[in-house]
């Protein structure tokens, strides 16, 4: 009993990463309902294992779970939008510069080539992946017990309106945004800290009020 229930924590946590997945790149839009018998179909499995991925995923923020009516993917208020990216202005520069000592010539030459990936494509959805590859690897230098954990967190609780809000005429992708990229990593490269975090602030400042300005796409 003991060993079939370790195997279903660890089938939970693996369907609760895939399906953290669907929902943070738009597969399932803010508000959409999440069906146990789909998600059973579609992970090849039983209702325990489903049941632990949503409570994961709920501790995360990312769905809500109402008793006896079933998941839906969480969706924020523009005031709840608008405080986590207020936290992210503040942590993530933060991050950035726990990260920057740490980063090998290796990982700055990365960052620049994703850099010119996101000038270079038109589609998006690869926009959105290569940006979240981008930041995220800039802070993988930084050595801490919460705070990368938390801005992991916070990423994931915006990243589906960032999605949403592609489809949105001239949404992703403008001229600022790429010289933002390309000014952070070489602030990054000439190990100034100072500059790199005033960039990433103002380029998350940048996207909340982008995002934030689109009321139609929070709850009431």
């Amino acid at each position: 009993m003991a060993g079939s229930q370790a195997n279903g924590g660890a089938s939970g946590r693996m369907i609760a990463e895939q399906l953290r997945v669907a929902i943070v790149t738009g597969e399932y839009a803010p508000g959409e309902r999440i069906l146990q018998e789909e998600l059973a179909e579609r992970f090849g499995a039983s209702r325990l294992p489903i049941r632990d991925a949503l409570r994961i995923l709920e501790v995360d923020g990312l769905i809500t779970v109402v008793a006896n009516a079933g998941a839906w993917v969480s969706r924020l208020t523009l005031a709840q939008c608008e405080e986590l990216y207020q936290m992210r202005e503040s942590l993530e520069p933060l991050l950035l510069g726990y990260s920057m000592p740490n980063l090998s010539i290796v990982t700055l030459n990365r960052l620049d080539r994703l850099a010119d990936e996101m000038q270079e494509t038109e589609d998006p959805d690869s926009f959105l992946r290569l940006s979240r590859e981008f930041h995220l690897l800039s802070y993988s230098g930084a050595h801490t017990s919460m705070l990368a954990n938390t801005v992991n967190r916070l990423w994931d609780s915006t990243e589906h309106y960032r999605h949403a809000f592609t489809r949105f005429p001239r949404a992703e992708g403008g001229k600022d945004v790429h010289w933002e990229h390309k000014l952070m990593v070489s602030a990054l490269a000439r190990e100034d800290a100072e500059d790199a975090k005033q960039i990433l602030a103002s380029h998350i400042r940048r996207t909340r009020l982008a995002i934030t300005n689109h009321r139609d796409l929070f709850a009431e």
